[in-house]
């Protein structure tokens, strides 16, 4: 089959997956364990993301400068340094490497 046409059912599958969260009852919602279920599914995937996004390049795992950006960004949170911050620490991090040569 084309991509597109993998890429247009994969939307149409995104928003209706979006529309049935609007059946499900208000009283579930409620419950603080699902509050805490959402919570940490959300952290867990974002955490998954973004060591996929450091170390995979295509199928292989890479050693970059990307972790190194990583790395600097997590001793930035570890100062508790406001977000923007950290993504400025952990871009500049990975200009440096990748000037110093550890592409």
């Amino acid at each position: 089959m084309n991509l597109w046409i993998w890429l247009l059912l994969a939307c149409v599958l995104a928003y209706a997956w979006k529309l049935v969260g609007y059946l499900v009852p208000a009283k579930l919602l409620k419950d603080p364990r699902m509050s805490r279920i959402a919570g940490t599914m959300t952290i867990g995937l974002l955490a998954s993301l973004t060591i996929v996004n450091a170390v995979a390049s295509g199928q292989t795992l890479a050693a970059d400068a990307r972790l190194g950006a990583l790395a600097a960004a997590a001793v930035a949170l570890a100062f508790r340094a406001p977000f923007l911050l950290v993504v400025v620490v952990g871009a500049g991090a990975a200009a440096l490497l990748r000037l110093i040569g550890w592409n």
